[in-house]
């Protein structure tokens, strides 16, 4: 097992990342206060939430599944969780547990956020994607029909538990898209990492674990480093949300339901590599091996085709804008990004309507 820590003072905690760990009493029981409440997905609810419940053991405990899909994230399933735990009599003294990729993590989050005006919660990704992002950090939230994750709030976890061997039973594509947060890790902040993904990209699609636990420890360090930095994203934390303008507009275009959030962000992160090229930032040929490795992970390189004013006035509502300008992650190498809303609109337009047009 490998252990790594969130660095926020005395709200620090443990992010532990292994194989079998549900099982693990030691890792869940002393993050709990009180009474527990697992919110689980639908999807992983047979074959996962016996274990954690075994590892609750004599704790008084109540359960709630939730569907799954991007869809389902709104303040209506909000509602759910809050009227169940009113319903069952859970107070204060309540630990809401999240089981499941990073909607169930999200809607979880952002409940204990409010309910009651905030109870603790412990984050148990069971997807690649929410392991090495959407997990860690305290961000939480749900969608609005007009833009992803507008509706939040700050609230860290008191732990992480990414047990690995919940990935074996991942689907393919959620596994590929998983890979796409880990890309931006090295595209962003570590050029070496990046250079490993690109040696180790099959070993990682084979779900070779050895493998599969390294990317995952990488890529929370490097979140975890930058969040202890920057925990409410006043400054270098928005480098972590490369591709996530573009790929935020690609989800609410598509309705979230076409597109995975992994398979949106890689797109994303496309466009965000080519428009620092045309800016004269990025050298060509990082902008080759950015698309050439997202390519290899099997996700796209491309955004699907949507009108270029259609796609500015998503970004422009983005929660990352300010005013009327829109604030973009950009590369300047493989390794190295930064944030701007200096450039050409008419630039961004034209390679928009490029893809528009295909």
């Amino acid at each position: 097992m490998i252990t790594l820590s969130v660095q926020l003072d005395q709200r620090s905690y443990p992010i532990y990342i292994g194989e079998d760990l549900l099982n693990r009493r030691e890792l869940l029981v002393p993050h709990i206060a009180g009474r527990a409440f697992v919110v689980c997905a639908q999807s992983v609810a047979e074959r996962y939430l016996p274990q954690v419940q075994r590892a609750l053991g004599g704790i008084d405990h109540g359960t709630l599944l939730l569907p799954d899909g991007e869809q389902h994230k709104h303040l209506g399933t909000i509602d759910d969780v809050v009227g169940a735990l009113i319903e069952q009599r859970f107070d204060r003294e309540t630990t809401l547990i999240a089981l499941g990729g990073g909607v169930v993590g999200d809607i979880t989050g952002f409940a204990a956020a409010s309910y009651q005006r905030g109870v603790p919660f412990v984050q148990i990704p069971t997807t690649l994607l929410a392991q090495v992002d959407s997990s860690v950090g305290g961000k939480t939230g749900v969608n609005h029909r007009l833009g992803k994750n507008m509706i939040g709030a700050f609230h860290q976890p008191r732990c992480v538990i990414a047990d690995t061997a919940t990935l074996g039973s991942l689907p393919d594509r959620e596994l590929s898209s998983g890979l796409a947060e880990v890309i931006k890790y090295g595209a962003i902040c570590d050029a070496e990492f990046f250079g490993w993904l690109e040696q180790h990209v099959d070993a990682l699609l084979a779900r070779d674990n050895a493998a599969l636990s390294h990317a995952i420890a990488r890529s929370c360090s490097n979140k975890a480093e930058i969040v202890a930095q920057d925990e409410r994203e006043q400054g270098v934390r928005a480098i972590l949300n490369l591709g996530h303008t573009f790929g935020h507009a690609i989800e609410t275009e598509t309705g979230y339901t076409t597109w995975t959030h992994g398979e949106a962000v890689a797109a994303g992160m496309c466009l965000a590599a080519e428009f620092s090229t045309r800016l004269g930032w990025l050298e060509r040929g990082a902008q080759r091996r950015i698309s050439d490795l997202i390519s290899r992970a099997r996700l796209p390189t491309a955004p699907p085709k949507i009108d270029a004013e259609r796609f500015l006035a998503h970004m422009s509502r983005d929660k990352k804008a300010r005013g009327d300008r829109i604030n973009l992650v950009l590369l300047k190498a493989i390794g190295t990004a930064a944030v701007t809303h200096d450039y050409p609109l008419a630039e961004l337009y034209g390679m928009l309507n490029r893809h528009a047009q295909g």
